[in-house]
């Protein structure tokens, strides 16, 4: 069987919601337009379909897609100028039943090592030195164990009425030590950074859906699928395990920067992608950043009265480093300090303090603290916010936040909505980067034709209609 005919295949089948692989065998049977695909080639079995998905199309998918969005480039498509990124949540291919909790395995693999102790230190062999005792040390003393049974020629019973030894008994409670320990050392290597997995589909993490049908909130093993749009098609596909969208933005621009030799100029995220940490690589790397700051609604006039204790609301000086509260008291840089982000980013944080809270009318507005107001804030990142901020109420940024919400959002309407795409056929990441490769393949082809049709090639931004 042809390969290029089974890609073409595969593509059609998502393009016309036609995803599973025995589905896709019936059509190549039946449908006319998959046998001509097929190119007079025999029918695939299911069995084909499945193995060439998860295999061979597997290593090539990502780079045809991104010879596909070049094409788009030179056929005047899209013009590597503005990326909306935006992300959302799909089920996996897994049991949602199927949970490991990371404080559950933490807890319990403490538990076993106080028990392990115990019996190593009945045996004589315990060694205390503050450190978690691993599987190669205890599987060391099993060795030991193991010769002095041969030596004494020990043979175990089982079975009920049968005496056992207390060598037998020691033996056999250290190899059940040896196998919890190292089902706990396998799960730890697996959350790499998260707090949970499942069972059938350990690169899946267990996260808030958004189609809560019980209304109970209930986690369900999925992905965070992330990805970039311009001009209506798909040019970028991330898959992430981290439930929030704020560690996701730095990994998907880097794949972005070694897809594509030209470089976009205008970032556009909402409020989810905030962090210093992103807007600080924007910068470093020539990026406009279009991040809506997440306190942009309360920024507006209307609400800025019910937000007095926050930073954004005070005066400024900055040649004193002070604050001036809505009561008119200053508060003072008192110290410094640090924060560590998951990823490893340190922000530098100033500690300041007010002068006297002492007999203020809007204190209960201003804090919740007995003594005077305080308040940690990273300069740095206030000021990025503000540009920001300035960047996306602009003309410009105003074209583009609009744009923002009907690009990326549309995207994740059609191909939610209207193919139904809700969840996962295959398991593990690269499995479930390839089926959303070949899901973004169909969804600009079918934009594609759809924009021929309508005359709307070329066609980068939708314009803001002036009542």
């Amino acid at each position: 069987m042809s390969p290029k005919n089974l890609f073409k295949v595969l593509v059609y089948g998502y393009m016309s919601d036609i995803k599973t692989s025995r589905a896709l065998e019936q059509a190549c049977r039946r449908d006319i337009n998959f046998m001509w695909l097929l190119q007079g080639e025999k029918a695939p079995d299911h069995n084909t379909i499945a193995r060439f998905r998860s295999g061979r199309v597997k290593e090539a998918v990502e780079d045809l897609f991104h010879q596909f969005v070049k094409k788009l480039y030179q056929l005047g498509e899209i013009g590597f100028e503005n990326i909306f990124v935006d992300g959302t949540k799909i089920e996996a291919c897994a049991n949602k039943y199927s949970f490991v909790w990371k404080r559950a395995i933490l807890k319990n693999e403490a538990r076993l090592q106080i028990k392990i102790r115990k019996l190593l230190n009945s045996l004589g062999y315990l060694q205390d030195n503050g450190k978690p005792i691993s599987v190669e040390y205890l599987q060391e003393i099993l060795k030991k164990l193991l010769e002095t049974k041969s030596e004494k020629g020990i043979v175990f019973v089982q079975g009920r009425g049968k005496h056992k030894t207390q060598l037998q008994r020691d033996i056999e409670a250290l190899e059940a030590c040896i196998s919890l320990q190292q089902k706990y050392d396998r799960y730890n290597a697996l959350f790499d950074g998260r707090n949970s997995f499942s069972k059938t589909d350990t690169d899946a993490t267990f996260m808030h859906m958004k189609e809560d049908h019980m209304r109970n909130s209930q986690l369900k093993p999925g992905y965070n699928v992330q990805i970039g749009v311009e001009a209506e098609y798909i040019v970028g596909v991330d898959i992430s395990s981290e439930r929030s969208d704020q560690l996701t933005l730095i990994p998907f621009m880097e794949k972005m920067k070694k897809a594509y030799p030209i470089q976009y100029n205008n970032v556009i995220a909402d409020a989810g992608y905030e962090s210093e940490e992103n807007y600080v690589y924007l910068k470093n790397n020539g990026y406009t950043s279009y991040i809506k700051p997440q306190n942009y609604e309360q920024m507006k006039s209307a609400q800025k009265s019910k937000n007095i204790g926050k930073a954004e609301y005070m005066e400024y000086d900055s040649v004193q480093d002070t604050y001036k509260c809505k009561a008119g008291r200053l508060l003072r840089a008192v110290g410094s300090g640090q924060r560590k982000s998951k990823s490893g980013y340190i922000t530098e944080l100033t500690r300041y303090a007010c002068e006297s809270c002492e007999g203020c009318t809007l204190k209960e507005k201003c804090t919740k603290s007995k003594g005077n107001k305080q308040m940690a804030i990273s300069r740095k990142f206030l000021n990025l916010r503000a540009e920001s901020a300035a960047n996306i109420t602009s003309p410009l940024g105003i074209i583009l936040r609009m744009n923002r919400s009907i690009q990326v959002e549309g995207v994740f309407g059609a191909i939610k909505e209207d193919h139904g795409f809700r969840r996962f056929l295959l398991r593990g990441k690269k499995n479930v980067h390839c089926e959303f490769l070949l899901m973004s393949f169909g969804h600009n082809i079918n934009k594609l034709h759809n924009k021929i049709q309508s005359g709307r090639c070329g066609c980068f931004l939708h314009k803001k209609e002036i009542a």
